[in-house]
């Protein structure tokens, strides 16, 4: 039935501009391409409708008494029957006849040049990759697949595709200049705007999917979850501590992500992944060498206004609050303990959950050299601070 003429729908003007500053009059082997297409998207409309004959490798479709439709045999996994009835997807119809040039959900047409048309979907093999995108096989003629079209992401090595054979939209034909362009990109998108609706009604917190990271940011990634993109915030991606999300991941890589949180009130959804939850938290090991009421020898790391922070090993700090610092009464942090010194420390609580670890120095057994101004003799020092320094003095010996 593929008697009709060549198509000449006109591609979006944005395109066809990109794609003819891309292709000019140079043959595909000479292409030099520097722009990134725009890509035309679109979610393709889908029709229920009855195979009412098999003729020629071409299935006939009735939609409604005045809609008619044809889709390629080659879509379908088992010959197909007449009086079945499957749901079709729209790729075009034909401006004179008003027949409708349909396709199948996953399926693709094996090419015969003869026979291409723009908007068929068809599966082509590359062989190579150029300045611009992919270089193409399609039924023995060559054919090209701008960089922007190949996946929904930046893909920075398009050698990976190399070999590959995959399922693509034809979207320029030229068989007198022996020139097709073809999309993978419109595609995906089209399935990805399908899957979106699926995967909203099946998302749940907790659950553990496969994501492809698509965009990094300096305040986290985000990453394709099946249609809708997640945001993986720099504090979700290890457990320790990340400055550069670019550092761990790159555009197109593969991760494992678990869902944190889900707002459907924005649109686009915004949802939150995470990936240090399905690692291994190194605290909890190093924790598991201290009990309650231990007393260990830490170095104070950090101060502030609320107590210290002690390192008792690498990666285990734990915090002595400042009503924990002395027996005495205790106005500012900085005049018990300073940052790096050594003090001796009981351990009051573990808490893995909130990765806390609560000490105390006064608990610790004595002052132990602990109280202001160490080195001094600690009955002094409540003397000082209680009647001055001149006052000590004159009433000593």
């Amino acid at each position: 039935m593929n008697t009709t003429p060549d198509p000449v729908d006109p591609l979006d003007v944005d395109l066809q501009a990109e794609i003819d500053a891309a292709l000019g009059h140079a043959s595909l082997e000479d292409l030099v391409f520097e722009e990134t297409p725009q890509p035309t998207g679109g979610k393709r409309p889908r029709r229920d409708g009855i195979i009412v004959a098999v003729r020629d490798r071409e299935a006939l479709i009735e939609f409604g008494p005045k809609l008619q439709g044809v889709c390629s045999v080659d879509q379908f996994d088992e010959p197909p029957t007449v009086g079945a009835r499957d749901t079709f997807i729209i790729d075009r119809e034909d401006r004179d006849s008003g027949i409708l040039f349909c396709s199948r959900r996953g399926g693709v047409q094996k090419a015969q040049w003869d026979t291409i048309e723009i908007g068929q979907i068809i599966e082509a093999r590359c062989t190579g990759t150029n300045t611009g995108g992919l270089e193409m096989d399609v039924a023995g003629h060559a054919a090209f697949m701008p960089a922007g079209h190949v996946e929904l992401h930046h893909v920075p090595d398009l050698s990976i595709f190399t070999g590959q054979k995959m399922p693509c939209e034809v979207i320029e034909l030229d068989r007198q200049r022996n020139r097709m362009v073809l999309s993978r990109r419109a595609m995906l998108e089209a399935q990805r705007a399908e899957a979106k609706d699926t995967l909203l009604e099946t998302l749940e917190v907790g659950q553990t999917l496969d994501a492809v990271v698509t965009r990094i940011q300096p305040y986290g990634a985000f990453a394709d979850i099946g249609g809708i993109d997640g945001l993986i915030h720099v504090s979700e991606l290890s457990w320790e501590r990340i400055d550069d999300p670019g550092k761990i991941l790159k555009v197109g890589e593969a991760v494992r992500v678990q869902v944190l949180s889900i707002d459907v009130e924005n649109d686009p959804p915004r949802i939150a992944l995470g990936m240090k939850q399905l690692m291994a938290d190194p605290l909890h090991a190093a924790m598991a060498g201290f009990n309650e009421g231990d007393v260990v020898e830490g170095t104070v790391t950090k101060i502030a206004d609320f107590g210290a922070f002690v390192e008792l090993s690498k990666g285990v700090d734990g915090l002595a609050h400042i009503s924990e610092l002395s027996h005495d009464r205790v106005k500012k942090v900085s005049d018990v303990v300073k940052v790096g010194q050594k003090v001796t420390v009981k351990v009051l609580s573990i808490d893995p959950n909130t990765r806390r670890i609560a000490l105390s120095m006064k608990q610790a057994g004595g002052d132990g050299g602990q109280d202001f101004d160490r080195g001094e003799d600690p009955m002094i020092a409540k003397l000082k601070a209680k009647f001055g320094d001149r006052e000590l003095k004159g009433g000593i010996g």
